[in-house]
């Protein structure tokens, strides 16, 4: 999805604009997109929620499923639109992002440079005539804050997640007209083992607001049916059933 990555500057960016999204035509080739814990509840009814293993840094981070395969959104229509109500967050705050400064806990606003909606001509400005940053910078600034903190608690809920043992590797069969196909290759929370907590520990999570996110979570899995009929539907095929 982002191609070019610079931190924001009047210096380079001084006459750009920003043009507002009409088509999401930039993320037709995303078939995952990283989410955080407070929009599991609203996307769990659209998409499945799963984790995948970062084995680099010993590590999990939640995502959504978008596609079957790697290139492949089939929440994107032909025409570019969105075609279910909830857009992730990481999606909307395209082609803005955020990254990390040599100092400690210092970030920067950055820009893909080679996004369609960066332009000379349309757009609302970044900077004024004077040079100095315009609202939407600051709007930019204060949405992309607010993510990093919803970042961290996200980050806390996956500790927790880790200490209780309670990531499995996923292992459903669907199957399709007269084959079965096996989705594997990323990480769901294991109910049993949710079930087998102590009420101490139960009570804790309920405390912390986090049995909300997890049950999303678990009802989320059953949108992976979703995706496969949403497939065979761009195919002209038939529905598509789990199998137990």
């Amino acid at each position: 999805m982002f191609k070019s990555i610079v931190p924001i500057s009047k210096e380079s960016h001084g006459t750009k604009k920003i043009k507002p999204i009409s088509s999401y035509a930039f993320a037709a080739n995303t078939h995952l997109a990283s989410i955080m814990v407070h929009e599991f509840y609203r996307a769990a009814s659209m998409y499945p929620i799963v984790f995948l293993e970062d084995k680099e840094h010993d590590d999990f981070r939640p995502v959504i499923l978008l596609g079957l395969e790697p290139n492949e959104n089939l929440f994107i229509d032909a025409n570019g639109k969105w075609t279910v109500s909830y857009i992730p967050a990481i999606i909307r705050r395209y082609p803005f992002a955020l990254a990390k400064t040599p100092e400690d806990n210092k970030y920067t606003v950055c820009i893909d440079e080679e996004s369609d909606l960066v332009s000379e001509e349309e757009g609302e400005p970044l900077f004024d005539e004077k040079g100095e940053p315009t609202k939407v910078i600051e709007n930019v600034k204060k949405y992309l804050g607010e993510l990093q903190q919803m970042d961290a608690l996200t980050s806390q809920f996956i500790k927790m997640l880790k200490e209780k043992n309670m990531f499995t590797p996923l292992n459903m069969r669907v199957r399709e007209a007269d084959t079965v196909r096996n989705v594997t290759g990323c990480y769901v929370i294991n109910e049993q083992r949710l079930n087998n907590l102590s009420d101490e520990t139960f009570l804790d999570l309920k405390k912390k607001s986090l049995l909300a996110p997890i049950y999303s979570h678990l009802v989320s899995l059953g949108q992976i049916e979703r995706l496969f009929s949403l497939k065979k539907k761009k195919a002209g095929a038939g529905p598509v059933n789990t199998i137990q």
